[in-house]
């Protein structure tokens, strides 16, 4: 059995004189997450089109209670710093009437706390002072699409899109900062340039781009293809000089990067490497930007149940919030006995018992694929990503890689020559 320690203030860092082109916890992911996500309730008055909890007006009758939050978020503490980053979501948390409560408390313990609130009339001025005052430190909105009649198509609701707006202003005046999220589906698809210069335009810190999983309502919402995702993902590498980008269940973006990365060493560009196509030249001939390197996000490695850990608003603990196999619940089962030794989290965390082409990919230690996409398609946690077109071996340059890989293994993270912002 692995052992874990508590102490982390003497842990091996990365060389600051060399930045990372792959990011690494600096600490161990088998010990103690990165991000700790709770789903407070499922309660939202929105109807997205792509919710995964195909959230409903009322609270469950089963939602963690608050005393029994109180010991989940000391659970959480418990792991000791750096402490995780710790993410109430829904449904919409606004519809908890202990929520600030549950800030102030997390907040005293060490906790750095941010918020995933839904659009709706609660997400108000005052309310958004209240939050930051109970200790908030950072929200994310979601923004679907450039204008009100694609995004408020997507939330199912007229008037969410300006709503929106008014509560991103309203959170930066508070001093909160703002990530916005978007989901990529066919309807929006050429959106995605415009999106990210209103993020950039209105002052996001983080540009969060997901990769549907289907499940939930997502079910009946038309997909990109996965040529599509490729393209999709090599143009945010783009728009990564315009506003720091990170993904959501695009485990394989940290591929792009990795690939990107080192073609820009060798002097190669993504179309003669047969990476791209038509519509990649599009969205990326769509961005009005100026290239500033300097400001690209760094991607993390983590993934499902390596470094990331979701936490349901009946105490169920899962590896990802879009793969619904649980390890136990909180309230029987401290989470650090689940995080670091149920079968399925410890199984996640083995890049080598990972199944088809996942399975075969020399990019697995640093990519790993979408487990939840995986398991939406096959009922399999560890077969394939289907939203990945990469065949194993067949990136044109696989001497250059693996002496990248290498160096990643031995170093703790990948590194670029070039200096760029963490």
């Amino acid at each position: 059995m692995r052992h874990c320690q508590t102490d982390f203030a003497h842990h091996e860092t990365i060389d600051v004189h060399r930045t990372p082109v792959i990011r690494h916890p600096a600490y161990d992911v088998n010990c103690r997450p990165f991000i700790v996500i709770w789903e407070v309730t499922r309660a939202c008055d929105l109807a997205c089109v792509h919710c995964r909890a195909s959230a409903m007006p009322a609270r469950s009758p089963f939602e963690v209670t608050g005393e029994q939050a109180r010991d989940l978020i000391d659970q959480v503490a418990a792991f000791g710093p750096p402490s995780p980053l710790f993410v109430l979501t829904g449904g919409d948390p606004l519809k908890r009437p202990d929520l600030l409560d549950l800030i102030s408390y997390a907040s005293s313990r060490k906790l750095p706390v941010a918020l995933s609130p839904s659009a709706t009339p609660m997400l108000t001025r005052t309310n958004l002072v209240d939050l930051k005052s109970a200790g908030l430190r950072a929200m994310s909105l979601s923004i679907d699409g450039a204008s009100a009649e694609v995004h408020d198509a997507f939330r199912g609701i007229d008037g969410v899109f300006d709503r929106t707006l008014e509560a991103w202003d309203a959170a930066r005046a508070t001093g909160l900062k703002v990530q916005i999220n978007t989901t990529v589906a066919r309807r929006n698809l050429h959106e995605l340039p415009k999106i990210a210069e209103m993020a950039l335009a209105r002052g996001a810190f983080t540009w969060s781009v997901f990769f549907l999983v289907p499940m939930g309502r997502g079910l009946d919402l038309e997909q990109i293809s996965p040529r599509e995702c490729e393209e999709v993902m090599n143009f945010l590498y783009d728009a990564g000089t315009v506003i720091p980008v990170k993904t959501t269940e695009g485990h394989h973006y940290k591929r792009v990067v990795v690939e990107r990365n080192l073609l820009e060493r060798l002097g190669v560009s993504p179309e003669a490497a047969g990476m791209v196509g038509d519509d990649y030249r599009e969205l990326r001939d769509r961005l009005d930007w100026t290239a500033r390197p300097d400001i690209r996000r760094t991607p993390m490695d983590v993934n499902a149940g390596r470094g990331f850990v979701f936490i349901s608003h009946t105490g169920s603990v899962h590896p990802s919030g879009f793969l619904p196999l649980s390890a136990g619940n909180v309230k029987a089962t401290p989470l650090a006995e689940l995080y670091r030794h149920s079968p399925l989290f410890e199984a996640l965390r083995d890049s080598h018992a990972l199944s088809g082409r996942c399975g075969r990919c020399e990019f697995a230690p640093v990519c790993g694929g979408s487990r939840s996409r995986a398991y939406a398609a096959s009922s399999d946690p560890l077969g394939e990503d289907p939203l990945c077109t990469y065949q194993p071996g067949s990136f044109p340059y696989q001497v250059e890689l693996s002496e990248m890989l290498a160096h990643n293994r031995s170093r703790g993270g990948l590194v670029n020559d070039v200096p760029q912002a963490r």
